[in-house]
């Protein structure tokens, strides 16, 4: 068979995602934190972009989200935000058009337009912005590194067992563990590993007690040692901790050479160790969770959801600037330029305006569709999945799904991510409406914790009928699948714990 060539046309269609809207599928999933810092990363790459705290002039004055707000009732939605989806099409923006933000001008302004400057507000060269703050940097509690370091100055140690400890320092975890291997630092230092061990027999009597150690037995003896309490029994009970853990209590009698009393007493101790002797010292402050949306309740017996503004970054696009820039563009390339940064610009603002709106639209279905949480608790959480609020407000369960990844709702129960109201439905005995997987977790916890004596324990073939007869119908490996999530222990522990407690 001869080969050949030759020339077909084809017609077809395919789905082709631009970059632009690339973009605005990212920024949907992207949290607060990470959005402020793409943000960022925009205004620095595009010279048109500008924060809303700038010279804003009275044509690039800003407008609030629509539908920045809603109110809702238990058994209805207001629709204020339906307009706007994410499902959007490439041809939504044009490099002709005018951006908006929102919010009013600043006393940034004028140090932007190169007028007078409010000199008493700055501080962006250095750490003293204000006492309060020079105050917060004198007064921050020391890391353990620093903890650890400062007692070093004060142990009187040799030059060269100063640096062996301070290689072991460097080498402690944030629990407070060594975790380096002993002789590789002898290696790498040259030194003998005898040497090596005697310093670190040093550094393990600094404060916190239990810092420095290998394992979680070394851990709990330098504790021991420390109150003067790390005796053959107690040094029997720590080599022996797996027996400990399985609640063997006749084996550590045996073990250990103790009555029941004696090991009672030995086992407290133990329990009243910290296992992570560095974790009172943090090497970074924490995060502060900052919710992405508010929900009240209204006097008129409305659900009011609105959008926390603190969490959106607010820019604008410079016209003044463009209109400049513009007229002094010789060649093709600078036009060239100009013009994509200013379509970008304009993507990236309307880009912001419709995350708020989706995650609105989003927030209030949500809210609409488990009111009965706000209004009543976790065992009024009813079943919810992706595809019914996607249906609902006219969205891809895709969407839905970047949406209600790593945001948060502050609520009056509580503050809890958006993803924690989806959950799944267990069948109701006789036909009845289904319950929501959360709640039955709730209640299996709550028959837990109810329990007071032996006889009070219950199976999980018990929990089981009990369930049934409050209208759950539920298997048993799912009980058990439930109880272990919720870290609880089988009846047959539980029953030896309270008769060890009694």
């Amino acid at each position: 068979m001869a080969l050949g060539h030759r020339l077909e046309l084809r017609q077809g269609q395919g789905l082709v995602i631009t970059p632009q809207l690339q973009q605005a599928i990212k920024l949907l999933q992207l949290s607060n934190l990470e959005l402020d810092a793409f943000v960022e990363a925009e205004l620095e790459r595009n010279p048109l972009l500008q924060r809303e705290d700038g010279p804003v002039e009275a044509e690039r004055a800003s407008e609030a989200p629509e539908g920045a707000t809603e109110n809702l009732g238990l058994d209805s939605v207001s629709d204020s935000a339906a307009s706007g989806q994410m499902d959007a099409t490439p041809d939504d923006v044009s490099p002709g058009e005018r951006a908006t933000g929102d919010g009013p001008d600043s006393e940034n302004g004028a140090e932007q337009a190169g007028g007078a400057i409010d000199w008493s507000r700055t501080g962006g060269g250095g750490n003293f912005e204000s006492d309060d703050n020079y105050e917060s940097a004198l007064t921050r509690p020391p890391t353990l590194t620093e903890h650890l370091t400062g007692q070093l100055s004060v142990a009187g140690l040799s030059p060269a067992q100063n640096v062996v400890a301070r290689v072991l320092i460097d080498a402690v975890d944030e629990t407070g563990y060594l975790r380096a291997d002993l002789d590789e630092v002898a290696e790498r230092l040259g030194c003998e590993l005898a040497f090596v061990e005697g310093v670190l027999g040093a550094l393990q009597g600094f404060e916190p007690a239990g810092v420095l150690a290998r394992d979680v037995r070394e851990c709990l003896a330098l504790q021991l040692n420390d109150v003067n309490r790390y005796d053959p029994c107690m040094a029997a009970l720590l080599d022996n901790l797996d027996l400990l853990a399985k609640r063997d209590m006749n084996g550590l009698r045996k073990i250990c050479g103790v009555d029941d009393e004696d090991l009672r007493e030995m086992i407290a101790e133990i329990r009243a160790l910290t296992p992570r002797p560095g974790a009172a010292f943090h090497s970074d402050p924490p995060q502060t969770l900052v919710p992405d949306v508010h929900v009240r309740e209204t006097p008129g017996g409305l659900w009011h959801v609105e959008l926390n503004t603190d969490t959106l970054p607010k820019v604008l696009v410079d016209q003044r600037y463009h209109a400049r820039v513009s007229k002094g563009a010789r060649s093709d390339q600078e036009k060239s330029f100009v013009s994509d940064c200013f379509a970008t610009a304009n993507w990236l603002v309307k880009s912001l305006d419709q995350r708020a709106k989706t995650i609105l639209k989003v927030s209030s279905e949500i809210v609409r569709q488990q009111d009965g949480f706000l209004a009543y608790g976790v065992e009024h959480l009813r079943p919810l999945n992706l595809k019914t609020v996607a249906d609902a407000i006219g969205m891809h369960e895709s969407t839905v799904s970047r949406v209600t990844s790593n945001k948060y709702m502050a609520t009056p129960r509580g503050v809890f991510e958006l993803k924690y109201f989806f959950t799944s439905a267990i069948q109701a005995t006789e036909g009845g409406e289904a319950h929501s997987a959360a709640s039955v977790r709730h209640k299996i916890k709550g028959l837990v914790e109810a329990e007071r004596s032996e006889a009070d324990v219950h199976s999980d073939d018990a929990i089981v009928e009990i369930l049934k007869g409050a209208g759950v119908d539920i298997a048993r490996r799912t009980v058990a699948k439930y109880r272990e999530a919720l870290r609880i222990p089988s009846s047959v522990e539980r029953r030896r714990l309270i008769k060890e407690t009694a």
